[in-house]
């Protein structure tokens, strides 16, 4: 089964399973700046995997709306484009994948600085850390990501290298439905993927938006259930992105990608 079949099966299927593991994490006590478990940039990569993941994926800063960052991602001409996805050996590489949600969000941060700059920075489901590095390259003053995959983590590293960036703090816990956390604002693209997922979410950023005034942006191409989520009603359109040729042929019709700035009732409901 080619890698685009096996994208097709992250799209449809397996992502049901990445959303349980989302919702069965459960955070913690608060995580802040200082106490935090992550990945810093001191941490080395085991040697082995990286070797596995700079030969199994590609450098490319093309056919994604941020020509402005390199990541390693897979494409046609990776290996495992081609080859069985029980052969890959570090679980689905959803962090592979530049979806079309967070290159919204880089593209807007990277457009707008001032979105960022002087402020502290959570990048929810962070996956190749391209919307975190935006953050970082934009000016913000405190840039943590978060993915619940550790080779995501792994991952984020190399990149950050790439656009000879230090690499920011990286969590690899679940921190939805932990206590809020005091950041300046959210950014998170293309979780909306599963209706129970959704509904943490939704009840985690309104709690901290209640708590902290924390200003949440969210990336999403229009996908079914996140417009047909609850959520999607407490939303304000802030842009829309028409997607490069590559990305619509990947995402089975997708042509466009929206930023949205979520705005709730106080009521946590």
């Amino acid at each position: 089964m080619a890698f685009h079949g096996w994208k097709w099966l992250l799209l449809l299927g397996r992502q049901n399973t990445l959303a349980k593991v989302w919702r069965s994490r459960r955070g913690g006590p608060s995580l802040c700046w200082q106490r935090c478990c992550h990945w810093s940039s001191g941490k080395a990569l085991a040697p082995e995997v990286r070797a596995f993941l700079e030969e199994n994926t590609e450098v490319t800063n093309s056919g994604h709306l941020t020509p402005e960052i390199r990541l390693r991602l897979l494409t046609p001409r990776c290996r495992f484009w081609r080859e069985k996805p029980d052969l890959w050996p570090y679980g689905d590489p959803f962090w592979a994948i530049y979806w079309p949600g967070g290159q919204a969000l880089s593209r807007y941060i990277l457009d707008n600085p001032c979105v960022v700059k002087g402020r502290s920075v959570l990048d929810l489901g962070s996956g190749c850390g391209a919307t975190a590095i935006a953050a970082v390259m934009s000016g913000a003053s405190q840039v943590l990501a978060n993915d619940i995959d550790p080779i995501a983590g792994m991952a984020m590293i190399l990149n950050c290298e790439l656009n000879h960036l230090n690499p920011f703090p990286i969590t690899i816990k679940n921190i939805i439905n932990s206590e809020a956390g005091n950041w300046d604002l959210i950014v998170l693209g293309d979780m909306f993927y599963d209706e129970q997922l959704a509904d943490g979410l939704h009840h985690w950023l309104q709690k901290c938006i209640r708590i902290h005034q924390t200003e949440v942006l969210i990336g999403d191409p229009g996908r079914h259930q996140f417009l047909s989520h609850s959520i999607h009603s407490q939303l304000h359109k802030v842009i829309e992105y028409s997607l490069p040729e590559s990305t619509r042929q990947e995402n089975y019709g997708l042509t466009s990608s929206i930023v949205w700035s979520y705005q709730p009732s106080n009521s946590l409901d």
